[in-house]
């Protein structure tokens, strides 16, 4: 795919999945800015995506608080012009039984998957190119499935496809396209390496998807990547999993995993 000129930006693109796409975008020839929490990270993932020929650059800022945010598209939008796609993927979560689980523990991850996805998109408005502009945000299978030690993630990624179905019925007049991804089960994540932390919990896993592999962050980036293009110019509040069939077992699936 062909992104030369266009400028992206991608909340909590530093490492994981939203490296990943970000990686995707940089090689189809697009100008990247990254946003994460640590500067550390921040300058690791710009220097790699300038190694692959890609301008970029990268800011630190919480997600959880708007004003950053705010700035750092500020900032983005001077150096590049406006934004073209909007990819906010911030996220937080492990395994705790809800009776486990803390009132102030249940909060982070909801300000961080939910409420870091409103701020990402509210301050991101002004500066998105009008009509033109696509969102993808990541959600998860969670989202629609209730799932054991998950309720946090689960209340979370529900409110963030809510969002997505929202905002792409109130932005779709101005030709600004919303969706999102569901990953599932995506190999080299922090994630992952929290859910199946060894060889037999990811064998476990394994066996509960229906392609009986795990996913590839390129793969991700690819589904990024198309909802993002003219191919897929009339797809509008749609939530995508991808995730190998891995939700189609349902709740017990998941839960076995």
């Amino acid at each position: 795919m062909d992104y030369r000129d266009k400028v992206v930006f991608v909340a909590g693109g530093t490492s994981g999945i939203n490296l990943g796409i970000a990686r995707g975008f940089a090689a189809a020839g697009a100008r990247l800015s990254v946003i994460s929490r640590k500067q550390d990270k921040v300058d690791a993932a710009v220097a790699e995506l300038q190694g692959l020929g890609a301008q970029a650059m990268g800011f630190a800022a919480d997600v959880r608080d708007y004003e950053a945010v705010e700035k750092t598209l500020a900032a983005t939008a001077e150096a590049y012009g406006e934004i073209d796609v909007l990819i906010s993927g911030a996220a937080g979560n492990f395994l705790a039984p809800a009776l486990g689980l803390s009132a102030n523990a249940f909060k982070t991850v909801v300000d961080i998957d939910l409420l870091g996805t409103f701020n990402v998109m509210r301050a991101a408005y002004a500066f998105l190119r009008k009509p033109g502009a696509t969102v993808v945000n990541i959600s998860a299978p969670q989202s629609w499935l209730p799932t054991p030690m998950q309720i946090h993630a689960c209340a979370a990624k529900a409110g963030v496809d809510m969002v997505t179905r929202t905002l792409a019925m109130e932005w779709g007049p101005a030709g600004v396209r919303v969706n999102a991804i569901a990953p599932g089960p995506i190999e080299g994540t922090e994630g992952m390496d929290r859910l199946s932390p060894n060889p037999e919990a990811v064998a476990k896993l394994t066996k509960t998807i229906p392609l009986q592999r795990y996913g590839q962050k390129e793969e991700i980036a690819e589904a990024a990547m198309w909802l993002c293009s003219d191919k897929a110019a009339y797809v509008n509040g749609v939530v995508l999993p991808v995730d190998g069939g891995w939700s189609l077992g349902g709740s017990l699936g998941m839960s076995q995993a």
